[in-house]
């Protein structure tokens, strides 16, 4: 038995190896030489989703079984890392869209996986996550949308904002309240699919300072009907652990995105620094400019090893929102020091559209409040940190 461990360590990383060569040259053909015009247009790039599908990274972490390429969260963070490097505004295209896929994946009925998981592979069926509200976000149990069971459908009613693929996507984990009157709140929400009809709408497309391209909408439900075959799980009260299932993915997606980005500016500014003269020399050779580089591939690497620690538990199963708070906290707030200090670097030019620095630092900010503000990992990690050290 000891024998076979090597070889399918080998056969994995052989794998692992030759998908992410797949996604460097996707990213150096076909999203590289577009990226300036589409984001500075905000233009949803159609033709790069398409290319996304024929990869099959709108099945990436579904199971073989359902039709996905079954990767590991720990190979999925370095595809999410290494897109987010050249475009982040990709990366959330098919991360809120892989959140819904694992919340059915895990939570769901076998009828539903069997119906939803091989169209969500194919990216027939794309969407998203529908959980903030206009009056609530982090404190997810004051939601207020609510279904009512009438028969064999559910009738809900509410409003979503702030929801990635709001507008492209057609299908939705969305969290509501089926017992508003349930103590503790918990007890009372539930987690339906909701695909696009009659009574759901988009009301309008947000407007943001970064994340450009990527369409993030207000959502709409007017006396919309949803069969009941669609309540995940098929048994209401189960919606927040849903959901707290869903973003333990998340925040390690978006601790990846943040060591995308900080790389990503590092990457720039070491070039630059290296281009650019001041007193005779290059500025990489000034203490003051030295020391900035330095700090900033600490962090990175940090960020890098901590996202990759996530990963790991997750991928054994493991409760990880320590773990995961921690790598989220740590590498998007990296993606911000990075992608200031890269602007800092290149002076001038670091405030121009003409180089991708001042792209990278307007979507960094959106990182530390995604997925769970970083105010609010700090008490998750604070919580399970006394939970694991108990005297």
């Amino acid at each position: 038995m000891s024998a076979s461990k090597p070889k399918i360590a080998d056969d994995l990383a052989e794998s692992e190896r030759i998908i992410l060569e797949s996604v460097d040259r996707f990213l150096d053909r076909h999203v590289r030489p577009h990226v300036m015009r589409l984001e500075h247009g905000d233009i949803y790039p159609e033709e790069i989703v398409e290319r996304m599908k024929e990869l099959g990274l709108f099945g990436a972490i579904i199971p073989t079984e359902y039709g996905g390429l079954g990767l590991s969260a720990t190979t999925y963070a370095k595809i999410i890392e290494r897109i987010s490097s050249v475009w982040m505004s990709i990366s959330g295209i098919i991360n809120s869209h892989l959140i819904m896929a694992h919340i059915v994946a895990k939570m769901g009925t076998e009828e539903q996986r069997r119906e939803f998981l091989p169209r969500f592979a194919t990216g027939e069926l794309r969407g998203g996550l529908a959980l903030t509200e206009p009056d609530c976000g982090t404190d997810l149990q004051a939601i207020r949308t609510t279904a009512v069971r009438n028969g064999d459908h559910y009738v809900v009613n509410g409003t979503k904002t702030w929801i990635s693929n709001g507008i492209k996507g057609s299908c939705f984990a969305l969290l509501v309240k089926t017992d508003p009157s349930a103590q503790p709140r918990h007890k009372g929400m539930s987690m339906f699919l909701a695909v696009k009809g009659e009574g759901f709408s988009v009301s309008r497309k947000l407007e943001k300072l970064g994340y450009k391209g990527i369409d993030s909408a207000e959502l709409v439900f007017n006396d919309y009907r949803i069969p009941a075959s669609r309540l995940i799980g098929g048994v209401e009260g189960h919606g927040m652990a849903c959901a707290i299932s869903g973003l333990e993915l998340g925040r390690i997606n978006v601790a990846a995105r943040g060591v995308g980005i900080a790389q990503a500016a590092l990457d720039e500014a070491v070039r630059y620094s290296q281009q650019r003269k001041t007193f005779g020399k290059p500025i990489c050779e000034h203490q003051a400019i030295a020391m900035k580089l330095a700090d900033m591939a600490t962090r990175t690497a940090a960020s890098r090893l901590l996202v990759r620690q996530a990963a790991e538990a997750f991928d054994r199963g493991e409760r990880c929102d320590y773990e995961a708070g921690m790598a989220k906290l740590f590498a998007t707030e990296t993606a911000v020091e990075n992608s200031l200090e890269a602007m800092r670097i290149h002076g001038g030019y670091g405030y121009s559209k003409e180089f991708p620095v001042e792209r990278l630092y307007r979507d960094a900010p959106l990182l530390v409040i995604g997925e769970g503000t970083n105010e609010i990992q700090r008490i998750v990690i604070a919580k399970r940190l006394i939970e694991r050290n108990r005297i």
